[in-house]
């Protein structure tokens, strides 16, 4: 681990992805792409939007839309 934590070798993308998926966090996040921390379900969740049909996919959005607005505003006003 410390050769890794002083950049004398580097990950390779099978050991990388094995440590995000013990982590429960995605290769962007482990690698610093991303500060957003994905858990599993919410990716689970993205995949699973990303097959729908697209009027289906415009539908869920227009929901989550709704709700984060009324999060934000709530947030906001708090």
């Amino acid at each position: 681990m410390s050769r890794y934590e002083r950049d004398e070798v580097t990950l390779s993308v099978e050991v990388a992805s094995k440590l995000a998926d013990v982590l429960d966090v995605s290769l962007d996040y482990l690698s610093g792409k991303t500060d957003t921390e994905l858990d599993s379900a919410t990716l689970g969740r993205i995949m699973e939007i990303s097959v729908m049909p697209e009027d289906d996919k415009k539908q869920v959005f227009l929901v989550l839309d709704a709700l984060i607005r009324d999060y934000k505003d709530r947030k906001a006003y708090a």
